[in-house]
């Protein structure tokens, strides 16, 4: 059994150390030195491996796993962006081949380059990718992402509503998004505490300077708010070394307070070297000493946040306190005018019962379409339909029932099962529209079909199926289904 896999089976606190993979070999050896001590205040020690969070020339996780000389326990990340089904599949047996069965699963975030309305940029998401490694490699330890530090309740119940889609996928363990607001460290374990098989949680730390808070706005999805910037302002004008002194200490009480809330383990981002991991450990040994209770902690976690003439610290964006479970959005009257539009309209010509879609079902599937000819002519009328209507891009394989007729295709990375992590006060990642996703949740819970985007698992859009017309295979699909029925039917009887 893996380092990760037994402590998370015998609930013992676990630091996993994040690792970006630079073509590097100063930052190997600091790293493989870090390894070597195997603890962290006790606590096993072990290192997950990012993949692509720099640039696409940092090695692949796995390349950089069979690097070290001396062997590691460690946890792969996949990324999905810019990839397809056939390459993750096409990585199982080399990790099978190098004794590894744990990987944690990720969308990933903006490629460097992808801009909307050039070259589409493929991002196999993780829900599905979930399913493929399951399904694949049935005994693995899978994790996933969660980022609950949203502050907008169309992107907050999103974000949650998509993480019940993980664990139906068979995500066995979850890591958050970097974050520092203790009321969403509570928020989601209260959410995972009422799921119907919880599942370990384990949070992304950092030691937060002006100075990384500041690099920090540039990685999307991580929220510092402007009262923490002034706290770091304040500690960077005293002194450099005073303000990553106390960076350190905020990290230790960060890690100590995840502890006592009940947190599987951590992982470690921006410690880079062992001069830094002593530091930390030393800070979490004085701090081990003093904070036994959570009442304790409160009481150290609110003093190091505070600096003479600055004002009480919040963690959230001004305006936006937003806790999971506050319902009040609703979709506006166009959104809710277009729902029931596009709902009627699919269920007259799609849903495969009523007269028309029976006639138009049994036009599409008529041998003619198979053609190349007729084919690209069916294609170009389907997208010419849909396109002005809900921006399709003809993927093959409509998935419109299953995401309130709101096309996943709007989305720059083409997610169909719900957000990334990378959304601000329901802005996309990309920054020049507001979500689809948090569109979605507003009409679900306005228009009551909030189940559509928490249970309808939606599988990955093969390559070889796009840019062709969906109808014969949406209708061909139903016929498929029906003879199976009846065959069932038969064999009861």
């Amino acid at each position: 059994m893996s380092l990760l896999r037994q402590a998370l089976h015998d609930h013992s606190f676990v630091c996993v150390m994040e690792f970006v993979p630079k073509p590097s070999a100063k930052r190997f050896a600091e790293l493989a030195s870090i390894m070597a001590r195997e603890h962290l205040c006790g606590w096993p020690l072990a290192v997950s491996i990012g993949d692509r969070v720099g640039s696409a020339l940092d090695l692949s996780p796995l390349d950089a796993c069979q690097s070290f000389e001396t062997p590691v326990p460690t946890l792969l990340h996949f990324s999905g962006k810019d990839r397809e089904r056939q390459e993750l599949l096409a990585q199982l047996p080399r990790m099978d081949a190098a004794g590894l069965d744990q990987l944690l699963v990720l969308t990933g975030d903006r490629l460097p380059g992808h801009t909307p309305g050039q070259r589409p940029v493929r991002y196999l998401e993780s829900v599905a990718a979930l399913q493929i490694v399951r399904q694949a490699r049935p005994d693995w330890l899978l994790g996933a992402a969660l980022n609950p530090f949203k502050y907008r309740e169309e992107e907050g119940g999103a974000q949650y509503f998509k993480a019940e889609k993980k664990l139906a996928a068979g995500a066995d363990f979850f890591i958050l998004q970097l974050g520092f607001d203790f009321q969403k460290y509570r928020e989601a374990q209260r959410w995972m505490q009422r799921q119907p098989t919880p599942r370990p949680l384990l949070a992304c730390v950092m030691a937060l300077t002006e100075g990384r808070a500041a690099m920090l706005e540039h990685v999307a999805g991580v929220t510092v708010s402007p009262a923490m910037r002034r706290v770091l302002a304040a500690e960077a004008a005293v002194s450099k070394s005073f303000a990553s002194q106390r960076g350190i200490e905020r990290l230790a009480l960060q890690i100590i307070g995840l502890r006592l809330l009940g947190y599987a383990g951590i992982n470690l981002s921006g410690v880079h070297s062992l001069e830094q991991f002593v530091a930390l450990e030393q800070a979490l040994d004085t701090r081990l000493a003093q904070v036994q209770t959570l009442d304790d902690w409160q009481t150290a976690w609110d003093q190091a946040w505070q600096m003479a003439g600055v004002e009480t610290v919040s963690f959230h964006p001004p305006g936006h306190p937003w806790q999971e479970g506050q319902r009040g959005v609703r979709a506006s009257a166009l959104e809710q005018t277009r729902y029931h539009l596009l709902s009627a309209l699919h269920h007259q010509v799609f849903d495969r019962q009523t007269l028309l879609s029976r006639a138009f079902g049994w036009g599409v599937r008529q041998p003619l379409w198979s053609t190349p000819k007729a084919a690209r002519l069916l294609h170009r009328l389907e997208r010419s339909l849909k396109r002005p209507l809900v921006g399709c891009d003809t993927c093959g394989q409509c998935r419109l029932q299953d995401t309130l007729y709101i096309c996943p295709e709007t989305c720059p990375k083409g997610l169909a099962n719900g957000p990334c992590g990378g959304t601000q006060l329901n802005r996309c990642e990309f920054g020049d529209r507001e979500c689809i996703h948090s569109r979605k949740y507003r009409t679900a819970v306005t228009v009551g079909q909030t189940e559509v985007l928490t249970q309808r698992l939606i599988p990955c859009v093969e390559v070889g199926g796009r840019q062709r017309s969906s109808w014969p295979r949406w209708f061909a699909e139903s016929a498929t289904s029906v003879g199976n029925e009846a065959r069932q039917e038969l064999t009861q009887g």
